[in-house]
């Protein structure tokens, strides 16, 4: 007996639907076992469905559920029957995409009293723009150290839908001034506070107030604010 069944959000079976936003989001629970992503990739292949993302979400004995987002989907309501066709899929699940959930990431790294500074503004502006339609979420890592902040800000360009990234520390330089550069050749926005060593250097933007820091790095990536950062590179508030 098949077990498959296909469900929206709210837990009602699907038929037709139409993809907001461009982006089909799927929750698909499979067994935990060699070729499952080859036989779901094959679906989207045969549909010509162009993955945007894909998380491993959940992880069992008993089983494994895959997070896909997919985009350039036309018929949806095809594309989920084929899956649900298939023998080792055991539930489909159609999930807000990430980016209408969470919306844009800004990142902030470093000392935890500093941190804590930025992320009262960052907060503060992001929920202005967030009221009005806007998706912009705020995520921080403290921590201490050449290796470990460097690996944090390289890690940054690997992160979905991370936008920018804000040093908020009493000291930053060496290899985490070159993780800086390298992250901003690969489109992430660097904002630093006003602090020894060179990082202040390679960022795009240094701010000397940290709340004001985290309210700027919301302005920088907001479709709405009034606020262009290509004209704001290499200054110092």
């Amino acid at each position: 007996m098949r077990a498959a069944r296909i469900w929206d959000y709210f837990g009602e079976r699907m038929g037709e639907l139409a993809v907001s936003g461009g982006v089909l989001a799927l929750m698909i629970r499979t067994p935990d076992e060699p070729g499952v992503l080859h036989a779901l990739t094959r679906v989207f292949v045969e549909h010509r469905a162009n993955i945007t993302y894909v998380d491993i979400a959940e992880r069992r004995e008993d089983g494994s559920t895959v997070y896909f987002e997919l985009e350039n989907v036309t018929d949806p309501g095809g594309l989920l029957g084929d899956l649900e066709g298939l023998s080792l899929v055991q539930a489909v699940e159609r999930a807000p995409s990430f980016q209408k959930v969470y919306g844009k990431r800004i990142i902030v790294v470093g000392g935890g009293a500093q941190v804590g500074q930025v992320v009262v503004g960052a907060v503060a502006e992001a929920d202005r723009h967030n009221i009005r339609g806007e998706k912009i979420s705020v995520d921080t890592i403290p921590l201490i150290g050449e290796e470990d902040l460097a690996a944090a800000t390289r890690a940054v360009a690997r992160l979905p839908r991370a936008v920018a990234l804000v040093l908020a520390g009493a000291l930053m330089g060496g290899d985490v001034a070159k993780a800086v550069y390298e992250i901003r050749a690969k489109g992430i926005i660097v904002l630093s506070l006003n602090m020894p060593g060179s990082v202040p250097d390679a960022a795009d933007l240094v701010v000397s107030d940290p709340v004001q820091c985290g309210v700027m790095a919301v302005m920088a990536v907001s479709d709405s604010a009034l606020f262009d950062i290509a004209r704001q590179r290499g200054r110092r508030y």
